[in-house]
């Protein structure tokens, strides 16, 4: 039986870059939808199944920002790499803090581009039994199942890859998790992968918004200096 090909769609307006993309992710194996604006990008996105999207940032009709924060209004689950000639730390922020997976600087290598898509699309599940529930102190409550959680600041939402972190740091929360191990385990990037992303980061930092009454004086995603991010749970207070 012929496995079945991932599904993926390239939203960008560029024409030169939206053939080569194509070319290169048909010639990989992958089944290629494509978008030439924001607008009609949304609307395939919504109304067809895919596993990733390829989000330019700088389109007409409707940005990559906005199409991406409207697919996480009603899609925590379908991965998105956004592709951006905008690479100063605001803007990389906002396309992670909206809810993109990842993010590929233009002009890019298409070798590093293909090793990002392949490790998101991976998602692999690193947890044998995960809770239910995480407990952190006595005022919040995450419900891992239904990405959600309640805290102090009323109810908040997770998207699938801010859940995995708290799942696999929780997990493992006997100990700092190294930024690299996060790469490996929850991003699916191998160990051997040198690349240069601050998703990690950016993505710890929308957490601590999320879980801490003051997220610049974390409680319980803290930072071990030299050593990685750790989850102090309520046993460890």
């Amino acid at each position: 039986m012929e496995k079945t090909k991932f599904r993926i769609l390239v939203v960008e307006d560029e024409e030169a870059i939206r053939i080569g993309l194509i070319d290169v992710l048909v010639y990989h194996g992958y089944q290629v939808e494509y978008a030439t604006d924001g607008i009609v990008g949304l609307e395939k996105a919504q109304s067809q199944k895919f596993d990733l999207i390829l989000l330019d940032v700088m389109m007409p009709g409707l940005n990559g920002f906005e199409v991406c924060q409207t697919i996480r209004e009603s899609d925590k689950e379908l991965a998105i790499i956004m592709l951006t000639a905008k690479t100063t730390d605001e803007d990389v922020i906002q396309g992670l803090t909206l809810g993109a997976d990842d993010y590929v600087s233009k002009p890019f290598s298409v070798a590093q581009l293909i090793l990002r898509i392949q490790a998101v699309l991976r998602r692999g599940r690193v947890l044998v039994n995960p809770l239910q529930l995480i407990e952190l102190g006595s005022h919040v409550t995450i419900d891992c199942r239904n990405l959600s959680a309640k805290t102090t600041k009323g109810n908040v939402v997770f998207t699938r890859r801010e859940m995995e972190i708290l799942e696999y740091l929780n997990l493992n929360n006997q100990r700092p998790v190294p930024r690299d191990e996060l790469l490996n385990k929850v991003w699916g990037y191998h160990k051997d992968l040198e690349i240069e992303t601050r998703t990690v980061d950016i993505h710890i930092a929308k957490l601590r918004r999320k879980i801490e009454k003051d997220s610049s004086v974390p409680e319980f995603l803290v930072t071990i200096r030299g050593a990685g991010y750790r989850l102090l749970s309520a046993q460890h207070e």
